[in-house]
């Protein structure tokens, strides 16, 4: 079968694999759409980073690169292996591609994002939905109701890391909030605050295409850092107070530093993204304001099922997230090096797999 395998920096290949069978405890899928996400895309430029690279084989999959790509995605089940109950063949599926190892004081006490040996299919081995055919441990198997379609399914992953933030947040309905960053993380953390009641929602975006599909997801306001000052935008906006929430998905020490001076006295300011390297920032912004500052790591089981039943209910809409649609063969060229050449025009591409 087909498959999109990273080597190396800017080394993805499109290659003939062998087709996976299934084992016990797992199930077979034929894979409709997977997203790329803006983590392949690090790696892709600057991997491996997540990766495992040779010497340095993951603990739960023992492997290293190079390995199939792709971690949101969704498709048909077409085999279930022994002691996979509840599924069948021809059930439409959303993956949680969350390794856990079930034994670790986190996974025992239900935190399975936070398990001492984390790792995540189709970024860490095991198979990846940049492929034809995946075979996934069956709990991480979540079945589409009917009226969702596949397309749908492959955005949950990422929409469930916004849920999660919001949820991390301790973020209430009528609430205020900003959101630094309009990718596809920023505009995923605009729908579950619109979902969540939110009173007003900001959004610090530079890139115009973004800055429009912000405002067509739900933002109440985008403010441009390169034309104001974005603390002193949204005292406007909130009467002198700054916002109450502020989500980071920028992940840049501009972004944090304006995060800190722009949410209001007693706030929170959650972290969503992944930071290339270390930053600085100055403690006593948090320490006068007597700010909450969090982070937040992808999703709990409990988050994902959930993220499925607001968008079959409609509380969470998959229009205007998605700005490409590719075939697997073009996954380097008009994936990877789209996004490379154009990353400010899109929100998410998804990749069909061959029929």
């Amino acid at each position: 079968m087909k498959a999109a395998v990273f080597h190396g920096q800017k080394d993805v290949r499109l290659e003939d694999v062998p087709e996976p069978e299934v084992r016990s405890g797992s199930v077979k899928v034929k894979v409709d759409w997977c997203g790329i996400c803006g983590t392949d895309l690090h790696e892709y430029l600057a991997g491996p980073i997540f990766i495992p690279p040779a010497g340095s084989p993951h603990p739960i999959t023992g492997e290293t690169l190079p390995l199939t790509l792709g971690h949101e995605f969704a498709g048909e089940v077409v085999e279930v292996g022994d002691d996979s109950e509840g599924l069948r063949a021809g059930d439409r599926v959303a993956i949680e591609p969350v390794f856990r190892c079930g034994e670790c004081a986190a996974c025992l006490r239900g935190a399975t994002n936070l398990c001492e040996k984390l790792g995540f299919y189709g970024l860490m081995g095991g198979g990846g939905g940049m492929s034809e055919f995946a075979v996934i441990p069956s709990y991480m198997i979540h079945k589409l109701p009917e009226g969702l379609t596949t397309e749908q399914g492959a955005l949950v992953e990422p929409i469930a890391v916004g849920l999660r933030a919001v949820r991390r947040a301790g973020f209430e309905a009528g609430q205020s909030a900003l959101v630094f960053g309009g990718g596809p993380i920023g505009a995923v953390t605009v729908q579950c605050l619109k979902a969540s009641g939110a009173g007003q929602i900001m959004v610090a975006e530079v890139a115009e295409a973004r800055k429009e599909k912000a405002l067509d997801i739900g933002a109440d306001a985008v403010i441009d850092s390169t034309e104001e000052d974005v603390a002193g935008r949204v005292r406007e906006l909130t009467e002198g107070q700054g916002a109450e929430h502020s989500f980071d998905a920028a992940g840049i020490q501009e972004t944090l530093q304006t995060a800190l001076h722009a949410t209001r006295k007693g706030g929170t300011v959650t972290i969503i993204s992944i930071w290339e390297g270390p930053v600085q920032i100055n403690p006593n912004d948090i320490v006068l304001s007597e700010l909450n500052v969090v982070g937040t790591i992808c999703y709990t089981p409990e988050d994902f099922a959930d993220t499925i039943s607001m968008l079959r209910d409609g509380r969470i809409e998959t229009e205007g997230i998605i700005t490409g649609r590719i075939p697997l063969s073009d996954v380097v060229e008009g994936g990877f090096e789209e996004l490379v050449d154009h990353k400010d025009r899109h929100v998410k591409i998804l990749v069909r797999s061959p029929e």
